[in-house]
């Protein structure tokens, strides 16, 4: 089963692509998507658009992965940004009839860490380490998304791969 974790913003946008079986996960690809402060609102979501839709495309994932929204009532504006990327994410995501499941950051970083509160710095040694990645991505966002596509693995770890591929692609 092939999955992609995004870790969706309007400057820096995550994304991390693994392909598991009963017995090894397999880092394929991560990286991201970038936008600029000096571009307008739609060039940005227009960029996030485009740049996810080709990593879907090339990639062809079973299932999306995302953080669902904490919004803190200090960061609101913030929160109704990152709402505008995550929701042109969801809509590449359908477009291309491909599920998307969201995860709260607390339960990610349980299933990665074993501690729901544990730092960015921990996420990243655990996904480089479990994915035996020979560099460490440069950026918290790409080991943030592979984390939420090992979450969503460690969840579906006991279920039979045929199962699943059956129930994503219905």
């Amino acid at each position: 089963m092939r999955i992609i974790g995004v870790d969706p913003a309007l400057q820096i946008t995550g994304y991390g692509i693994i392909d598991f079986t009963v017995s090894e996960s397999v880092h394929i690809a991560s990286g991201t998507v970038h936008t600029r402060a000096c571009q307008s609102l739609e060039e940005r979501l227009d960029t996030i658009y485009t740049g996810i839709t080709a990593i879907l495309r090339q990639h062809r994932p079973d299932v999306m992965v995302l953080e669902k929204i904490f919004v803190h009532h200090a960061h609101t504006t913030t929160a109704f940004r990152l709402g505008q990327a995550r929701g042109i994410i969801v809509l590449s995501a359908a477009h291309l009839a491909i599920p998307v499941v969201e995860y709260a950051a607390t339960q990610v970083k349980k299933s990665v860490v074993g501690n729901g509160h544990a730092t960015k710095q921990q996420v990243q040694r655990m996904v480089t380490s479990q994915l035996h990645m020979r560099v460490t991505p440069k950026y918290f966002d790409v080991t943030d998304a592979l984390a939420l596509a090992m979450a969503y693995r460690d969840h579906n770890r006991n279920q039979d791969l045929a199962q699943i591929l059956a129930l994503h692609t219905q």
